[in-house]
């Protein structure tokens, strides 16, 4: 591939924008890209490196992913892992973070023990999660819960404990106390904080599977990389991999962000 495909691919980038203009979301992400692209092909030209992998090669090699079973065997390995940790996370993370948020005496006794184990890194506990499982997907799923447990549970903390007292007070003098007043005020309250470290949560859980997958397992995105990286370095299989995982990335926060469409959540987020 020769220095001069970056000018070929910025020249089409500006077709598109001409043709496209009223497509604004669309065109700034792929003015950008284009230009990544070229910046990409430019640096592997001048640097004269035989292992970087170019633009043409890793799609090339992202072509064959997608005309091979690899695709759909580590692609599902790794969303297999990531739905149920993530699942049953956020089945525990959201009941936990309402009740120490919304309860002084839960939040004393309980947060110490949280922000202690909070900063303490999901990619620690794999020689555990190995000992504890085995290599396999039980071990994949424990490391996602704990990597999703504690932004949710923060999260949702902070989301209960940061409702304006004005809200709260407001409800109290139309008799609304207890469970009702967390049911109907609270509650509804809390909701775009919470989606909000959903979507956190899961892209950490995203990120942790695949170093996951690289050290401890048989399967999975993270397994490709290491396969392809000690299969005669194949970079270029490496760089599409990468590539892979942000694309399903951006699908699964697409997916969660669809939960702000909802009446009960949409009225947090504000229409610019």
């Amino acid at each position: 591939m020769s220095v001069a495909l970056p000018l070929v691919v910025i020249a089409l980038s500006v077709v598109l924008l001409m043709k496209l203009r009223w497509r604004r979301q669309l065109l700034a992400p792929v003015f950008v890209i284009a230009i990544l692209v070229a910046v990409w092909q430019l640096a592997v030209t001048f640097v004269m490196s035989e292992t970087n992998p170019t633009p043409g090669q890793t799609f090339s090699a992202l072509a064959s992913i997608f005309t091979s079973d690899q695709l759909w065997k580590h692609s599902a390995a790794s969303l297999f892992r990531v739905t149920w940790g993530f699942v049953l996370a956020t089945a525990l993370a959201v009941p936990l973070g309402l009740f120490v948020g919304w309860n002084t005496r839960g939040f004393e006794a309980l947060n110490p023990i949280i922000q202690a184990m909070r900063p303490i890194s999901p990619i620690a506990w794999i020689p555990f999660a190995i000992l504890w499982f085995g290599i396999g997907d039980r071990a994949g799923i424990f490391l996602i819960l704990y990597a999703s447990f504690f932004p949710i549970t923060v999260g949702t903390m902070a989301a209960v404990r940061n409702i304006s007292r004005v809200h709260q007070r407001s409800a109290e003098n139309f008799g609304l106390s207890g469970l009702e007043l967390f049911r109907r005020v609270v509650l509804p309250a809390a909701l775009p904080q919470i989606i909000t470290s959903l979507r956190i949560a899961l892209g950490v859980a995203w990120l942790v599977i695949v170093a996951a997958e690289m050290v401890g397992m048989d399967s999975g995105l993270g397994y490709l990389i290491n396969d392809a990286r000690n299969m005669g370095r194949r970079y270029d299989l490496v760089a599409a991999t990468m590539i892979l995982i942000g694309l399903i990335g951006v699908v699964l926060d697409f997916l969660v962000r669809k939960l702000e469409g909802f009446d009960e959540v949409k009225w947090g987020y504000v229409n610019r």
